[in-house]
């Protein structure tokens, strides 16, 4: 490489995110480049011009490898929808003339659906005016929900720190007896896909039976057929949990959590911010039945729990961020690297580069055929897809007791 890079982190945060950030930075050092720089929040910060020199804080390879170790964005993150090229071409000419300040020869985002729109727009304006600048996207959403890739850098930390929590949840919910029996309902994130939700069926095993049920947001829910099914099992035992998906919703397209409160919250994207449908089915259920029931909200904590990150993703994450750059520096422009399953047994996987706009503002969601008739649990290719990127474990760097993250001072 013989001009500069710069990166940036964007959306949601994951436990896996700053390996990919990690990647892209030691990468297009090993390639020649003069200074890396990250955008702050993105390209909503780029457009402030605000940005570091990341060799000025990854001094060493201990700052590496507490890189690869800290959860959530290292840069910091946005949620900014740049607009279209035509709406406002002066928001592109502000962008393009900062980054030929900056010498930039290749720009690479690490994000997902969103963060991909930003690619193939701002790649699109490369073309028009002629600009050698290369924008390569990096995926990472936990959601797993990016076309194209066979799964997502960040998703397989997700779905172990699930497995795990709704196990120790069942074993939980186990240790006190309520005559009328006991109902559990973990809320996990996932809008319009439910990839983290399924990742609950991993808790069952030989030493425990797993949640009794499972609802994804690709089938509509329907209130009388679950309310029958808790009666049913509490018949026969006395406590019940239920994985649900933040997204689900009724016939009519209504969300669940819609029932309990209104939603007044929506992002520069057009997304609602969904919040409470654990909290509503528990109150339902509590209501029909009479049973005591729990309320379980995972929220960020699935995505920020580092210190059970499964050691596929964090290779694989730090893999495609390397991937990224030997894509730029190779000439390629408008694409986003995607991983390539290539075994499951033993598991083994590989990088390609596909057109980002295949993949900008599409989502892939879990197969019908992946959950069971009834659409309340997962079937055994689903399981079989998800168990080889929970492998392995990644272990924090303590001090004190407590692990050590790389701390970036305020700018």
């Amino acid at each position: 490489m013989k001009g500069n890079v710069i990166v940036g982190q964007s959306g949601g945060p994951t436990a896996a995110i700053n390996s990919s950030l990690a990647g892209v930075y030691r990468t297009a050092i090993d390639r020649g480049a003069k200074k890396v720089y990250g955008m702050l929040n993105g390209i909503q910060g780029l457009l402030e011009e605000k940005y570091i020199d990341l060799s000025t804080h990854i001094t060493n390879e201990l700052d590496a490898e507490l890189l690869k170790r800290t959860p959530s964005a290292y840069l910091g993150s946005c949620r900014y929808k740049l607009p279209g090229i035509h709406e406002n071409k002066e928001v592109y000419e502000q962008i393009f003339a900062i980054l030929e300040k900056l010498d930039i020869e290749a720009f690479i985002y690490i994000g997902g659906n969103d963060s991909m729109d930003t690619i193939k727009k701002l790649s699109d304006y490369a073309i028009i005016t002629g600009s050698e600048i290369r924008f390569i996207g990096c995926p990472k959403t936990i959601d797993n929900d990016l076309a194209l890739t066979d799964h997502t850098p960040g998703y397989g930390s997700a779905a172990k720190y699930i497995g795990t929590s709704v196990k120790e949840v069942i074993r939980d919910s186990f240790c006190l007896r309520y005559d009328s029996g006991v109902v559990t309902i973990v809320e996990i994130m996932g809008r319009n896909a439910g990839w983290l939700t399924g990742a609950a069926a991993l808790a069952k095993g030989e030493d425990c039976a797993g949640p009794d049920m499972i609802y994804l947001p690709e089938i509509p829910f329907d209130f009388k057929k679950f309310k029958d099914k808790v009666a049913k099992l509490l018949e026969k035992k006395a406590s019940v949990v239920v994985a649900v998906s933040e997204g689900i919703h009724t016939e009519d397209g209504k969300y669940v959590c819609e029932y309990g409160a209104s939603i007044d919250f929506v992002d520069a994207f057009g997304h609602k911010q969904l919040s409470g449908t654990a909290s509503y089915l528990a109150s339902y259920i509590a209501g029909e039945l009479g049973c005591k029931t729990r309320a379980i909200e995972l929220s960020t904590l699935q995505r920020a729990a580092s210190h059970l990150s499964s050691r596929v993703d964090i290779l694989e994450a730090y893999q495609v961020g390397g991937a990224a750059v030997k894509a730029a520096d190779e000439g390629d422009s408008g694409k986003m690297v995607v991983l390539v399953r290539q075994s499951d047994d033993p598991y083994q996987s590989g990088t390609e580069v596909k057109d980002v706009h295949k993949i900008a503002n599409d989502e892939k969601l879990v197969p019908r055929n992946w959950l069971n008739k009834e659409g309340d649990y997962v079937t055994e290719e689903f399981i079989n897809y998800v168990r080889p990127l929970i492998q392995g474990d990644v272990s924090p760097i303590m001090v004190d007791g407590i692990p050590r993250h790389l701390y970036k001072p305020e700018v």
